[in-house]
C-alpha cells in the first residue's frame, strides 16, 4: 500500500509595507498609490506606515535655513534600509536627485498639472498676479518661486510661509498675507481646486523639478516590489522627469536653490526648458534644449552645461555662500 503524498502548503505572499509622511497631502497621495496597487493586485496586502520627517517637525524656520537634501525623505529612507517598510511615496519634487546607496526610484506616476498657483485673500478676488497693489505681501517658502516672482514683480513684498497646506491657507485667510503661492497639484489632490485663483504661466514661474508627479522609492534589490511598482509607471512622465532630475543633479542644486524647469513631450521628441536665478531676482539664466525623449538624461545634462556657460554656476556659488553665512 503506497503512502499518501501530502501537497506542501504555500504560504501567503508577504504584506507590502508602504511608507508615508503624516501630512494630509502625503497620506492622500499614499492612499491613492495603495488603492491603485490593490486594484492591480487584489490578492496582495498593502499596509500604510506613517513617519514624521525633519521637514515636518521644524515649522518655525525657513526651509532654506535648515538644509535641503532629504529634508522630507531621510526618515523614510532609513526605514527602507532597515527593512521596516518596503517602499515610500514622495512628491517627486521633494526627492533628492542622489539617493542613498541601496535605494532607487522604482516608479514615477502620471503627472498632474505641475504649475504654480496664486491663491489670494478675499479682498483681492478681482486681482491677478500682475495687478496686485504695490507692497502686497506674497507668501512662499520656495526660493525658486521667490526669485522668479521678484524678477517679474519687484513691486511686491515677499514673506516666508511654513506649515502644511491647510495651515498656509488659514494664515492667508486670517490676513497675514495678501496672496500665497502653492502647487496646483497639491490643491487638486486635496479637493481644493476652487482655491486656485490663477495658474501662473511658465513665462512667469517655471515649476520645480518633478512637480506634479509622485516618485516611489524602494530598495534596489527588491525585485518583487519593483515588479509590483511597474504597474504604476507612466512612461511619458518618467521621461520628462528624468530629464528634469538630470538637469538638477548636474547643477548640484538642492530643492532650496532657485532652479526651475518645464518639459514638453511631442511624440518621441522632448523639449526641456531650464532656469537658474539669483535670490534677488536680478539675474536670471534661462535656455532650452530639444532632442530624443529616449535621451532624457543626456538632454538634462547638456542643458545644465549650457546654462553653466551662460553664468549659472556663478549664481549658484553665490547662493551657497549666502546660505552658509546665514545664522
Amino acid at each position: 500500500m503506497s503512502a499518501a503524498v501530502t501537497s506542501p502548503i504555500s504560504s501567503p505572499p508577504r504584506p507590502i509595507r508602504i511608507g508615508s509622511r503624516k501630512s494630509q497631502l502625503a497620506l492622500v497621495q499614499t492612499h491613492w498609490v495603495q488603492e491603485q496597487l490593490q486594484s492591480h493586485f487584489p490578492n496582495r496586502t498593502f499596509e500604510v506606515h506613517t513617519m514624521s520627517t525633519q521637514g515636518d517637525k521644524i515649522l518655525d524656520v525657513a526651509l532654506a535655513k535648515i538644509g535641503d537634501k532629504g529634508l522630507f525623505t531621510k526618515e523614510l529612507e532609513v526605514g527602507m534600509l532597515n527593512q521596516e517598510i518596503d517602499f515610500a511615496v514622495h512628491s517627486l519634487k521633494d526627492l533628492p536627485t542622489r539617493l542613498p546607496e541601496g535605494l532607487i526610484l522604482g516608479a514615477v506616476t502620471e503627472r498632474v498639472d505641475p504649475a504654480d498657483a496664486l491663491v489670494v485673500h478675499a479682498q483681492h478676488q478681482d486681482k491677478q498676479i500682475d495687478t496686485l497693489p504695490e507692497g502686497a505681501v506674497i507668501g512662499t517658502s520656495s526660493l525658486r518661486r521667490l526669485a522668479q516672482l521678484r524678477h517679474h514683480y519687484p513691486h511686491l513684498a515677499f514673506k516666508d510661509i511654513r506649515g502644511n497646506l491647510n495651515t498656509r491657507l488659514q494664515k492667508l485667510d486670517a490676513g497675514e498675507y495678501d496672496a500665497i503661492i502653492l502647487a496646483v497639484a497639491g490643491l487638486q489632490r486635496l479637493g481644493m481646486a476652487d482655491r486656485i485663483h490663477q495658474t501662473l504661466p511658465s513665462e512667469v514661474s517655471l515649476h520645480a523639478v518633478g512637480q506634479g508627479a509622485l516618485g516611489i522609492e524602494c530598495r534596489a534589490e527588491d525585485a518583487e516590489v519593483l515588479t509590483l511598482l511597474k504597474a504604476l509607471e507612466h512612461f511619458p512622465t518618467t521621461q520628462r522627469c528624468y530629464a528634469e532630475r538630470a538637469f538638477l543633479r548636474e547643477l548640484e542644486g538642492g530643492c532650496q536653490v532657485p532652479i526651475g524647469v518645464n518639459t514638453v513631450l511631442d511624440g518621441d521628441s522632448l523639449t526641456l526648458i531650464g532656469l537658474v536665478a539669483s535670490l534677488d531676482g536680478q539675474r536670471l539664466v534661462k535656455d532650452s534644449i530639444t532632442g530624443a525623449a529616449a535621451d532624457a538624461d543626456q538632454l538634462g545634462i547638456a542643458l545644465a552645461h549650457r546654462l553653466r556657460e551662460q553664468g549659472a554656476q556663478e549664481i549658484l556659488d553665490e547662493i551657497i555662500s549666502q546660505m552658509r553665512e546665514q545664522p
